[in-house]
């Protein structure tokens, strides 16, 4: 079997891959991701791994019903929601 692909790498990847057409993240429980990746790294929790790529920046956690929505940084949800928001009523 060829070399495995770092914990970052198949993470960045499930989210390319296994998200809905019109959607930009997934959810880690219904698109499969937290199966598979226990299957690929023989049982290792993935909540540690995307919490740590989460902190380092890499990586964009959203909770959500029945578990969280992985995003990459450049697609997740915005930031400024709030002030955006603010903005249309004319109260920012």
């Amino acid at each position: 079997m060829a070399d495995k692909v770092s914990h970052e790498e198949f993470i960045k990847k499930a989210i390319v891959s296994l998200r809905k057409e019109g959607y930009k993240g997934i959810h880690t429980v219904y698109s499969g991701f937290n199966e598979a990746f226990k299957k690929y790294f023989d049982g290792a929790n993935p909540i540690d791994y995307t919490n740590k790529l989460a902190k380092e920046g890499k990586i964009v956690i959203r909770p959500v019903k029945g578990g969280v929505m992985l995003y990459l940084p450049e697609d997740a949800p915005g930031a400024d929601t709030a002030d955006q928001a603010l903005k249309k009523m004319g109260i920012s």
